[in-house]
């Protein structure tokens, strides 16, 4: 007994310093990444134009009004992405369970095509070069109701037809089919100025954001944050077992669909606001799970900030690989995702 104390107080340590390392990272990397661009400011006047003391009007205008804000949108929003991810893989118990692959991402795909194309949001112009987003938040509400429908869709199977965590995964699969149909449907009918214009939502941006947004994301992970933190030891019933879970007094199906709903309505946020993003969450517990183990106590939080360390970071590649050009945020996360994925696929076949 006394062993296995003294393995857990070193194994706290370990992930209390692995928490620790992190976010100085997540804070680090943010910071870095307002120094970078096509303008060049120094640390120190990033710094004073955050506590308000520069003097340099072109740098508070270019900090406060177009950087801060896209910063921010990347630590908040891959935070997001990244504790969702976590959770939607400890109630249903699949190391493959994200928003993407659950169809919130389709769905909200879905919605912003529908706004754009059915309802003229996206277009100002008769060409594709004058593309603009005539009506962003009619855009981001419908691309909120589309996420929403497919969550609620998958719930409803779930509370009414009492099918499995598996089967709701295939759900998922089966609503994402669904939903990329409608989205090429109306893709079908569209002219060229509405497709570009639903081709350039899809791709992601973190630039569309700003303060507004900005505090709209931050309340609604924070109090997310606060619920799925509270959960913890429901998780780690799970992990065990559905029937051990239930000998412990864990309700799982009430908290199966409390912490979809939760996790639906921040992924639908996230997603209405940046577009699509892959991968974040389902690489960012899968990286930091190696480390940490499946306790959720250290797992949830460091999955949040490996969530924002990997957006900020693919952020960084998109402004910076082709400067002044910035590539889409969807691409990149695709690519930094995808072998990350199945190098930890590999080696954990390996350690088997």
């Amino acid at each position: 007994m006394t062993k296995k104390i003294a393995d857990y107080e070193k194994y706290k340590k370990k992930s209390l310093m692995i928490l620790i390392v992190l976010v100085l990272a997540w804070l680090g990397i943010g910071l870095f990444s307002l120094a970078a661009g096509s303008y060049n400011v120094p640390l120190t006047e990033i710094l004073k134009a955050i506590v308000g003391k520069s003097e340099q009007a072109n740098v508070n205008t270019i900090i406060y009004n177009l950087r801060l804000p896209r910063i921010l949108t990347a630590m908040i929003g891959g935070t997001g992405l990244g504790i969702v991810g976590c959770v939607l893989q400890a109630i249903l118990r699949n190391p493959l369970a994200s928003s993407s692959t659950l169809g919130i991402s389709q769905g909200a795909s879905f919605g912003a095509a529908f706004a754009i194309i059915v309802l003229g949001a996206g277009v100002q112009g008769s060409a594709v070069s004058a593309v603009k987003f005539v009506n962003p938040f009619l855009i981001s509400f419908y691309a909120f109701l589309g996420s929403i429908a497919v969550s609620f869709l998958i719930l409803a199977l779930s509370r009414f037809k009492k099918i499995s965590a598996e089967g709701m995964i295939l759900a998922g699969v089966a609503l994402s089919a669904m939903f990329q149909g409608a989205t090429t449907l109306l893709q079908f009918f569209a002219n060229e100025v509405q497709l570009a214009s639903v081709v350039f939502w899809a791709f992601g941006d973190l630039g569309r954001t700003g303060w507004r947004e900005v505090i709209i994301m931050a309340v609604t992970v924070f109090v997310s944050g606060c619920y799925f933190m509270f959960s913890r030891w429901d998780y780690n019933a799970l992990e065990v077992g559905e029937q051990t879970a239930i000998s412990l007094g864990v309700n799982v199906n009430r908290v199966r669909i409390m912490n979809m709903l939760v996790c639906s309505i921040t992924a639908a946020v996230i997603v209405s606001y940046l577009g699509i993003i892959n991968f974040i969450g389902l690489v960012a517990p899968h990286i930091v799970r190696r480390f940490i183990g499946n306790n959720h106590v250290f797992l949830l939080p460091t999955s949040a900030l490996m969530g924002g360390i990997l957006l900020l970071v693919g952020d960084y590649i998109a402004r910076m690989a082709i400067t002044p050009v910035i590539l889409p945020i969807g691409a990149i996360t695709s690519f930094m995702g995808a072998p990350l994925f199945l190098y930890l696929l590999f080696k954990s076949g390996q350690r088997k």
